[in-house]
């Protein structure tokens, strides 16, 4: 879609459908709202009045111009409660609105921009948040079926967001640029996790890998099972053994010849389909588990958009891909593995994968001397248990500062977090009697026993997502369509932009 930015009144837009909004509880609108009302002799005023439109949060009215302006339908979006606004409000409005804009067949939409005038948010995150719900909620998956659903096939062409005060205009367009370059990132996410896993297998996230490379001029390494051996990476190598399709630990570098930027290491976990192995799931819901590189996912969405965006910090993105399937040759309970900084791991359960492949890609982190390193990781039904889903990730941190950066970058994106402990107590539930930790500590405490087992690989400060109850959405909100839901994505890429912020 075009997304474009212009100064002017809205009332005067070429556009076939124009957005405006109102806050709960106004009776007289203001700024380009009241510029509307007032061209159309009060029709805004007048839904007020009569109760038709209250301006709460999800709330759309269409009010039809009659050749008073350009415009052949207006919308009026509700903000919900003043008190209460922020960026969210401002994503969840333009999603609204975009919405209903599609399923009326709009193909030019302009819009103002929620929040920039009596909502006194800065232009620029007004901006981005404006066209970030617009893009979200636009999100279609490109489905492997013949019969479209209802209002699917119309595409809208063109967003234009539109400011009369031309001291605005140069942050809003830099609020729009950023937010199509996130959203391309978040999009390529949702994408790989709607993907059925005969599809999204590792060696398609390496070729999308390898297109994200291609078009941002990122470094990347694609290692195969022999080059996993060179490396002593027992560990990601033990959840490959059984799997038919060949793994590939994948590592993008966003300037990664750049030594006097600072570094940051974002790792994913990418297992491509998770049966359980030899400690197989349950049959019902296992088609849920092609979510289980979620992880991987938005690292790879991230890494885009960081590029697109050109931070100026060095990034790697590291994602160790494979299937955990129970074959002749998988690995069992009881085996003791050797991970690739030497620490032996006595199996429990084989569905405990995730934590074996990222604890290696959490070793090779370390080679880059990173300033902190994050991994996402839809990692333990516990987390979903403790936080719920679609509500917020858990976050384990070995650094108070970082921890504090991912938990502002969580309340500004949406995409929350929510700190957990990694006490020493958590670490005695994984002492084993003949390796140095067993890869579950069972099912109490499970969310901070799989932390705590990562924290055996790392040597620098860490942060660990549990994002369980993240990567798949069930569309109760307007601008996140059932399915992927590209979490993480928003979140890295606000953390990073913020990098340098006291």
């Amino acid at each position: 879609m075009n997304i474009q930015v212009t100064q002017g009144n809205i009332t005067a837009s070429p556009a076939d459908t124009i957005i405006v909004n109102l806050f709960a509880g106004v009776t007289t609108p203001s700024g380009g709202t009241g510029a509307v009302d007032q061209a159309l002799s009060g029709a805004i005023r007048e839904l007020i009045a009569q109760g038709d439109f209250k301006g709460n949060s999800g709330e759309v009215a269409v009010v039809y111009p009659r050749g008073t302006i350009a415009a052949k339908r207006v919308l009026v979006v509700g903000l919900g409660k003043a008190e209460k606004f922020d960026l969210e409000a401002v994503r969840l409005a333009a999603a609204t609105a975009i919405k209903q804009a599609q399923k009326l067949n709009s193909q030019q939409v302009a819009t103002i921009v929620h929040g920039a005038g009596v909502g006194n948010l800065p232009a620029a995150a007004a901006a981005q948040a404006t066209v970030e719900g617009s893009l979200l909620a636009l999100y279609q998956y490109a489905a492997a079926k013949q019969k479209k659903e209802n209002g699917s096939n119309n595409k809208i062409q063109s967003l234009t967001l539109v400011e009369f005060d031309k001291s605005k205009l140069a942050d809003i367009q830099a609020g729009a640029d950023a937010a199509q370059a996130i959203v391309a990132g978040v999009n390529i996410a949702r994408d790989l996790v709607n993907m059925p896993p005969n599809i999204a297998t590792p060696s398609k996230m390496a070729e999308v890998a390898q297109e994200i490379a291609a078009a941002h001029k990122l470094a990347i390494t694609v290692g195969d099972r022999a080059w996993a051996a060179e490396h002593k990476m027992g560990a990601f190598l033990a959840v490959a053994q059984g799997a038919g399709e060949a793994p590939k630990f994948i590592i993008l570098e966003h300037n990664g010849d750049r030594s006097d930027l600072e570094t940051v290491v974002l790792v994913g976990k990418g297992i491509t389909f998770d049966t359980g192995g030899i400690s197989i799931k349950p049959s019902e819901r296992m088609e849920a588990m092609k979510s289980d590189m979620g992880g991987a996912a938005a690292v790879l969405g991230a890494m885009k958009a960081i590029a697109a965006l050109n931070l100026p910090l060095r990034v790697i993105g590291i994602t160790p891909c494979t299937e955990n399937m129970p074959d002749a040759n998988a690995y069992r309970p009881a085996d003791v593995i050797t991970a690739s900084n030497g620490k032996t791991i006595e199996i429990i359960s084989t569905d405990a994968e995730g934590r074996m492949v990222l604890a290696d890609a959490l070793v090779y982190a370390e080679r880059y001397n990173p300033k902190a390193v994050v991994d996402l990781a839809t990692l333990t039904g516990a987390c979903m248990v403790a936080l719920g889903t679609n509500i917020a990730a858990g976050l384990f941190a070995s650094d108070d500062w970082l921890r504090d950066k991912l938990l502002a970058a969580g309340q500004t994106s949406h995409e929350r977090l929510w700190p957990l402990p990694l006490w020493p107590d958590y670490r005695k539930l994984i002492d084993s009697d003949v390796a140095d930790m067993k890869n579950t500590g069972g099912r109490m405490g499970g969310v901070a026993t799989s932390a705590v087992f990562l924290q055996e690989f790392v040597n620098y400060p860490w942060a660990h997502l549990d994002i369980a109850g993240m990567a798949l959405s069930e569309g109760k909100q307007a601008h996140t369509p059932r399915g992927g839901t590209g979490y993480g994505v928003r979140l890295l890429v606000e953390w990073l932009r913020n990098w340098a912020s006291e």
